[in-house]
């Protein structure tokens, strides 16, 4: 099994959550995160004073999947997050021991 993280822009999420479902993937997990990488942010202005915006908000999606979907899962986010600019984002592919269901205790591919 492997563990998808992909921060991605929040007005990409739609499209990628869409794209990970007509693959199969069953579940996820979402939260809203701040955060920079190169860019380092942008200044904007504001009732004429300049200020720097350094966090910007995205979206991390958590996902386990099993082995054989994995890479369909990576191209799937790689073409609904893409748009080609900078900040468009990073995927994260680790392996995962186990998974155990608490419910039932089913334990590896059959409890995601």
């Amino acid at each position: 099994m492997k563990k998808i993280e992909a921060i991605i822009q929040p007005s990409r999420f739609e499209l990628v959550k869409s794209a990970l479902q007509e693959i199969g993937v069953q579940g996820m997990t979402i939260s809203e995160v701040r955060g920079h990488g190169r860019q380092k942010g942008h200044t904007e202005v504001y009732r004429g004073s300049e200020y720097t915006v350094d966090l910007l908000p995205k979206i991390k999606l958590e996902a386990v999947v099993p082995d054989h979907l994995a890479e369909a899962a990576v191209q799937a986010i790689l073409k609904s997050a893409k748009t080609g600019k900078i900040g468009d984002g990073k995927i994260f592919l680790s392996s995962v021991e186990q998974t155990i269901r608490i419910r039932n205790e089913e334990r590896g591919e059959a409890a995601l």
